[in-house]
């Protein structure tokens, strides 16, 4: 068997990303990940999942749960009792604690992605984009110039470049037919092909899905080309926040025509 047919395992990827990997093991699982996109994808993925569920605990879940420093509390304290010195087995009981937990905060997390919305069952929802891998990007053109064509559909993203975005999204073996991958800034204002102005947007597994953002966007080209919106106001907005700039330009809270 040839040796890039060896990928890292999940324990390891996470006692990197918690920083329990002893010095050799951490070279030897740098080393590999330098050299293996495959296992990278996943670390990104682990590293994004743990992030989401902070965000989403944060967001709708803190009032639900018990102080942070409970669980937390009770875990490090049992930890502790563990020998610092000693048999093999007592670290390795730490690692697989430490791994349990991250798991733990990872499946909840996607627990949470899956139940999102409505449509199709187990899409990962991305109703935004990630700010440090879609920024968004456009060309330097002015109103005129973005107004002096008709309105066109958004120009198709080649294979190549969209099997890319969802490796940067850890989701390259997600169903692409649930996902436009969507420009972040429209072409019809500015946008560029650039991949810091893509993600996978989901069609149909959240209210804030591909088709309520192609209404938003064609209203702001109206707007931009009636001169009632500036052209860099409303390519910054859409790369800030589209949904924010939706319920702005639209009044309402929720997608035209989804019942409250």
């Amino acid at each position: 068997m040839q040796r890039e047919e060896f990928h890292l395992s999940d324990q390891e990827l996470l006692q990197l990303a918690d920083g329990e990997a002893s010095g050799r093991d951490a070279r030897r699982i740098r080393s590999h990940l330098a050299a293996c996109p495959t296992c990278r994808a996943r670390l990104r993925s682990l590293e994004n999942a743990a992030s989401d569920f902070a965000r989403v605990r944060q967001e709708t879940l803190d009032a639900k749960l018990p102080p942070a420093d409970g669980p937390q509390a009770m875990l490090k304290a049992r930890l502790a009792q563990l020998p610092e010195s000693g048999a093999e087995s007592s670290r390795r009981s730490k690692s697989w604690m430490l791994a349990a937990a991250s798991l733990a905060a990872i499946g909840l997390s996607t627990a949470l992605y899956l139940t999102v919305g409505v449509g199709r069952p187990g899409s990962v929802v991305f109703a935004a984009p990630r700010a440090n891998l879609t920024p968004g990007a456009v060309v330097l053109l002015s109103r005129e110039q973005v107004c002096s064509t008709e309105r066109a559909n958004n120009r198709p993203v080649p294979v190549s470049l969209r099997r890319r975005v969802f490796e940067a999204y850890g989701i390259s073996n997600a169903d692409a037919r649930a996902y436009e991958v969507d420009y972040l800034i429209t072409p019809a204002l500015g946008g560029s092909d650039d991949i810091r102005n893509l993600w996978p947007q989901s069609y149909s597994s959240t209210v804030w899905n591909a088709h309520v953002k192609d209404a938003l966007e064609e209203h702001m080209r109206e707007m931009v080309c009636a001169g009632d919106l500036d052209l860099e106001t409303a390519q910054r907005e859409l790369a800030q926040d589209w949904i924010a700039a939706y319920k702005k330009y639209f009044h309402t809270d929720r997608p035209i025509g989804i019942p409250q």
